[in-house]
Order: C-alpha cells, then structure tokens, then sequence
C-alpha cells in the first residue's frame, strides 16, 4: 500500500481485539485477519480492570497491539481506584507494556449502567490521570454532550483528546474540533441512516480524523449484523473517503497520521 513515496497500513484507533469469546477466531486469529487486510496498528482499549489487563496482555504478545487502560462509564460505580496501579510499572510482570492512552472513559446517559454522579466522578478523575501522566484521554460520550464539556472544562483539557465512535452531529462535531481534539468514526458512518454522523465527519479536516471498528461492535457496511472485526477498518476508511472525495488510500494514510498525533505512543506508521 503506498502514498506517493510513503509506505504505511491502516490504523484502527480503538477495538476489544483482546476479547476472546466474541473475536472471530479468538484475539490472536483476529490480529492475524487484521495483519491480511492490511491493518498494521490496533489500539486495543481497556473498559474495566479486567478487559485493561486483558488490552495489556494482548499487547505483550503482540507487536502491532498497543494497550489503553479505563474505566467505562457504565462501570463508573466501581471507582478508578480498579485501575490505578495499572497505569504504573508492573511488580509482578516487567514485561507488561505501558499504557498509551487513558480510557475509554466518559459519559453514558443513554444506558445509565451507573448512576450520573458516579460517571461524573470518574470521569472527572480520569481526565486527571491524564493530565498528571501527559497521556490522550480517550472519551466515550452518549446523550450527554453538555456535561461532557462541561467536566473536561472543569477538570482541563488533557493535551491530546479522542472523542471515539464519533455519534454527535456537525454542532457536535465543531464544539470538539474547538478544544483541539480528534473524532474518530466508526461502522455507524457507513450506515444508511447516519447522515448527521456523515455531515460531521464531512466536516472534520482529515487531520483531525481518525478511523475505528470499536470490534466487535458497529460492524460496517457491509458486513453490518456480524461480529466485527479490526480486519473490517477498511471498509469505514473507504465511506470516509467517498464523503471526503478522496481517495482510500488518502484515508489511510491520512488517518494513521493523525493516529500518531493523538497517541504518541504509537510507532511510526
């Protein structure tokens, strides 16, 4: 795959690759689907203790894994307490990486899993792991737009900001390019019926967008209904570039780039 005289692979900017019950295969098979399609970097982004340890490990044991660690909104009621000591050197595994990343994290009012003040709280909390540590915040927002800017304000803006699996439209949209961050679209771009999510995207400069399967959720067109998959990242590049009017390949380069901005942790694409 090459750009003018640059070689580089798609970039999926956040899934569960670790989940084995639900990866086609099992998380190794699915990194290896993802390797053939051409997708060379995956960051794998942790939800709770549990599935954080799970990205870590899955990034130890392979290369183009790179690990967040969070606490999903829907978990906030257990406290970042749970995930705390994960974003220090480990004791008991030296190899363990480091995380790149803090999140998912943010706030969910469409589910309520937990209660408001609770999601608050955390959210709060971890956008301060982000600052102390200089590491992206990774941002999960659902039915509650106003609160979610209203916390990253209260707290400060961490340097670098995702906003994942971009759902807002164009207002949306504009209200976070201002603060600086990056919006990363998902399989609902390619939905037939996601065209506030399409404007959005439209609207976002391509340096500034970033490209994710959030696998095994949102399967794209047109393997939409299936278990997704990072393999499949290529197929929301492709309706990002037909709203961009660029070609693919302008996407995945494009994307990877603005990949690296947002998680320095990344290698060179």
């Amino acid at each position: 795959m090459r750009l003018g005289n640059a070689v580089t692979s798609w970039t999926d900017s956040h899934c569960h690759v670790y989940d084995d019950e639900h990866m086609p295969g099992g998380a190794d098979a699915a990194v290896q689907a993802a390797l053939d399609a051409g997708v060379g970097t995956m960051v794998a982004v942790g939800c709770d203790r549990a599935t954080s340890l799970a990205a870590l490990d899955c990034a130890r044991r392979h290369p183009a894994v790179h690990a967040t660690v969070g606490l999903h909104p829907h978990e906030a009621r257990h406290g970042v307490d749970m995930i705390a000591d994960l974003f220090d050197a480990s004791v008991d595994d030296v190899s363990r990486p480091a995380p790149i990343a803090v999140g998912e994290c943010g706030l969910d009012y469409y589910y309520d899993h937990s209660p408001r003040d609770a999601q608050r709280t955390a959210f709060a909390a971890q956008i301060g792991i982000a600052n102390e540590r200089r590491l992206p915040l990774v941002i999960h927002t659902r039915d509650a737009w106003d609160d979610t800017f209203d916390v990253l304000a209260a707290e400060g803006l961490p340097e670098r900001v995702v906003f994942h699996c971009f759902t807002g439209g164009p207002d949306e949209a504009a209200r976070a390019l201002a603060t600086g961050a990056f919006l990363s679209f998902s399989g609902i771009v390619t939905f037939k019926g996601a065209a506030d999510v399409q404007a959005a995207a439209a609207a976002c400069p391509l340096d500034r967008t970033l490209v994710e399967t959030d696998s095994p959720y949102l399967a794209p067109v047109p393997h939409r209904g299936r278990t997704n998959q990072p393999a499949w990242v290529p197929a929301v590049g492709v309706r990002l570039a037909e709203i961009h009017g660029v070609t693919a390949d302008r996407i995945r380069f494009s994307t990877a780039e603005a990949a690296r901005r947002a998680f320095p942790g990344l290698p060179p694409a």
